[in-house]
C-alpha cells in the first residue's frame, strides 16, 4: 500500500512538443560485408586453383606447398587491416544486433527538452449517438467542444482515446468509420499525434431503435441492394457495422498522426494491443516510459482481457524492459475486477482522489492473469480505464494505482459533468502528475503517483 505522502495538489503547466522518430539501424551495412567470404580463404582458392586444373607429378605438387608456406606471410599482408576496415567494430555489431533484437514496430515518441510531456486521455465520446434523431448529432458538436476547450487549455503532447469512441450501435450505415474521423478531427486540426485503444460500443451491431416502429418516428432507409447468392433475395438491412480491424486500418491509413496499431494477429479476436515508447530528450534511444494498451473486448468480443494478451504482455514487457527499469503504464477501456477491491463504498480510502461513489463499477466478465501480472512487474506504475460515466477516481492497489479517466462525451448515459484526465510526465526525476481537467476550465484531483 502506497502512502498518503505520494500524492500532492499541485498547479498543471502546459508545453508541447513535437513527434520524432528513431534513428535508422545498420542492418544493411552488417548483411554487405557478411555476404563476403573472407580475404584469407579467398587467397588460399586462388593458388590453389590451377593444380586442381591439371594432373601434376608428386614433386612439383610438394615444391609447390613449400614455395605456398613461404609465400603465405608476404602474400596476406594486409589482408588484417583490411578485414578491420571492411567489418564494423565489435561494440557496433554488438549495437545493431541489440536494435535488431528489439520487438518491430514499436513506435516512439520523444520528451521535449526541458518540459514535462503532457497526454490528455478522451474516454467515452460515443460519436453516433441516435444519429438518426436531431439530439444525437448535437451531442457530437458538444463533444467537439469539450475536447477543443481541453486541448487548447492544456496543449497537451499526445492524445489517448481510451474506447467508445463511438456508438456503432446506434449508427444507421455500414461506414461507421465516418463518426470515428469526426471525433479524432479536434486532436488532428491541431497537429497533436495521438493513439487509441477499442471499447465496447466501437463495433457492438446495430440496435434497430424502437422509435423507428412508430408512425411519425420511421426515418427512409436505404439498404444494400439483394445478395445474387441468396436464396431468399432478401434486402441486406441488418447494419452489421463497421469492424473494429476495418476502423483500425482507416484511422491508421488516413491519419499521418496517429500511432495506433492493430496488434499481433495471434492475439486475435482483439485489436488493439501494442507498446508506444516515451523517449528521452537526450537520447532517442533511451526509454523513459512503456506505454501498453490493451484491447478489454466488448461489442462483439467477450468483454475480457485474455490469458493470450497477459502472456503477450509478459513476453514484450520482459523483452524491452528485461530488468524493470524503465516506469510502465497500461491502457484499457474496461475496468478489471480489481478496481472493485480498490472501489470506495461507505468509507472513502485517503489515498483515494477523485469523484467516488457515483456509481458501481462495471468490470470485465472475467480476470484471466493480467492482474497478477501486472502487480508482480515493480516498474509498472499505473493502470487507466474508461467505461463508467461517472467514476474518474485513482485508487491505490497493491503496488501500482488504478485510475479511471473522466467522460469526455455528451454521447453515452448520465449527465455529469464532462472532462478528461490530464497524465504529466516527468523525466528528471521520474514521476507521473495527473489531474482532471473540466469542460468549464475547472481542475480537480491533482495527484502524484509515486514511481
Amino acid at each position: 500500500m502506497l502512502s498518503e505522502g505520494c500524492f500532492r495538489h499541485l498547479t498543471p503547466n502546459p508545453h508541447r512538443t513535437k513527434h520524432q522518430k528513431t534513428e535508422e539501424m545498420h542492418s544493411s551495412f552488417l548483411r554487405h560485408h557478411y555476404q563476403q567470404p573472407p580475404p584469407s580463404s579467398f587467397t588460399i582458392t586462388a593458388l590453389r586453383s590451377p593444380i586442381m586444373k591439371r594432373h601434376a607429378d608428386p614433386l612439383t605438387v610438394l615444391s609447390f606447398s613449400c614455395l605456398l608456406i613461404l609465400l603465405l606471410p608476404i602474400l596476406t599482408v594486409g589482408f588484417a587491416d583490411r578485414l578491420q576496415a571492411n567489418n564494423p567494430p565489435l561494440s557496433l555489431l554488438k549495437t545493431a544486433l541489440q536494435q535488431e533484437q528489439k520487438p518491430e514496430g514499436i513506435k516512439s515518441l520523444r520528451v521535449r527538452e526541458g518540459a514535462p510531456f503532457k497526454i490528455a486521455l478522451f474516454a467515452d465520446l460515443h460519436f453516433g449517438e441516435n444519429a438518426w434523431t436531431d439530439w444525437g448529432p448535437q451531442q457530437d458538436v458538444n463533444s467537439i467542444k469539450v475536447m477543443s476547450s481541453v486541448l487548447d487549455d492544456e496543449s497537451p503532447d499526445f492524445v489517448i482515446y481510451l474506447g467508445d469512441v463511438i456508438t456503432a450501435n446506434n449508427i444507421p450505415i455500414a461506414n461507421a468509420s465516418l463518426y470515428w474521423d469526426k471525433a479524432i478531427s479536434p486532436t488532428r486540426a491541431r497537429g497533436i499525434p495521438w493513439a487509441s485503444v477499442f471499447g465496447n460500443h466501437d463495433d457492438a451491431p446495430f440496435e434497430w431503435p424502437m422509435e423507428w416502429f412508430s408512425s411519425p418516428g420511421i426515418p427512409p432507409v436505404h439498404c444494400p441492394a439483394p445478395n445474387a447468392s441468396s436464396c431468399s433475395g432478401e434486402r441486406d438491412c441488418s447494419f452489421r457495422g463497421t469492424q473494429r480491424i476495418e476502423l483500425m486500418k482507416k484511422e491508421i491509413e488516413h491519419n499521418h498522426l496517429t500511432l495506433s496499431k492493430n496488434g499481433p494477429k495471434d492475439l486475435w479476436p482483439s485489436i488493439s494491443n501494442y507498446v508506444l515508447q516515451l523517449s528521452s530528450s537526450d537520447d532517442p534511444e533511451s526509454p523513459v516510459l512503456f506505454m501498453y494498451f490493451l484491447d478489454s473486448g466488448g461489442g462483439s468480443y467477450p468483454e475480457v482481457i485474455s490469458n493470450a494478451q497477459a502472456e503477450w504482455f509478459q513476453h514484450v514487457s520482459e523483452e524491452i524492459n528485461p530488468d524493470s527499469r524503465v516506469p510502465e503504464v497500461v491502457f484499457w477501456h474496461i475496468p478489471s475486477k480489481a478496481y472493485k477491491k480498490v472501489a470506495p463504498r461507505l468509507r472513502i480510502h485517503k489515498a483515494c482522489v477523485g469523484s467516488m461513489n457515483k456509481e458501481k463499477v462495471a468490470a470485465q466478465e472475467a480476470e484471466l492473469g493480467i492482474m497478477d501480472m501486472l502487480v508482480k512487474r515493480s516498474s509498472v506504475k499505473a493502470v487507466f480505464a474508461g467505461h463508467n460515466h461517472g467514476l474518474d477516481w485513482c485508487c491505490p492497489y497493491k503496488k501500482l494505482w488504478l485510475c479511471y479517466a473522466r467522460h469526455t462525451g455528451y454521447g453515452g448515459y448520465g449527465n455529469w459533468p464532462r472532462g478528461a484526465r490530464i497524465l504529466e510526465i516527468n523525466d528528471h526525476p521520474f514521476y507521473i502528475k495527473s489531474w482532471i481537467k473540466m469542460e468549464d476550465g475547472d481542475e480537480h484531483s491533482q495527484i502524484i503517483l509515486c514511481p
